[in-house]
């Protein structure tokens, strides 16, 4: 199903955006893969009669990202561990700096139901070329994902017991929503 042309506006009362992590190394047993929300966020969808017509922005406040659930680890995941996750996203990773995207070039995918999307990330003052599928259901669902290497813009996986537990390079961002 194609978009129709159109401005959409979405954010968290109308969407999710969430990032997963994995665990890597010789302790990764003891970690948790992590799905966080994003919770202050805003993105524009402008859709033309022509995809290329189409573009898109999205701008997060990257102190906003609040962990839902950690899988995985020898204990489940308390409060004051989600807390102080959120204290090194927010201090040590992602050092309170915004989250920006913008397209560059939007395509017809292989069948109508898709878009393939070009375009710039801005994570911690850098801006890398990131590419990714959207895809529109019959109901008006939207959902997109891409995987990211946290390296890519400069950014070390966070890691402790000496390197022994490290939050994966590669992480996934996703987005989910319904255009009404």
């Amino acid at each position: 199903m194609a978009i129709q042309a159109g401005t959409y506006t979405l954010g968290p009362e109308n969407a999710t955006l969430s990032v997963r992590t994995g665990r890597t190394g010789a302790a990764a047993k003891a970690g948790h893969d992590l799905l966080i929300d994003v919770t202050a966020w805003q993105a524009t969808l402008e859709v033309g009669d022509d995809p290329a017509q189409t573009s898109i922005a999205l701008d997060a406040d990257a102190t906003s990202l609040h962990v839902r659930e950690g899988t995985g680890g020898m204990q489940s995941l308390g409060d004051d561990d989600k807390a102080n996750i959120q204290e090194t996203i927010d201090e040590e990773v992602l050092r309170r700096q915004g989250i920006a995207f913008r397209s560059t070039a939007v395509r017809n995918g292989a069948d109508g139901g898709r878009l393939s999307v070009e375009g710039e990330l801005t994570l911690v003052g850098k801006t890398c070329p990131i590419a990714f599928e959207l895809t529109l259901g019959a109901d008006g669902a939207l959902s997109a994902s891409a995987v990211i290497k946290q390296s890519d813009w400069g950014i070390s996986p966070y890691s402790t017991l000496f390197g022994a537990l490290k939050v994966a390079d590669a992480v996934e961002v996703a987005i989910d929503a319904r255009l009404g």
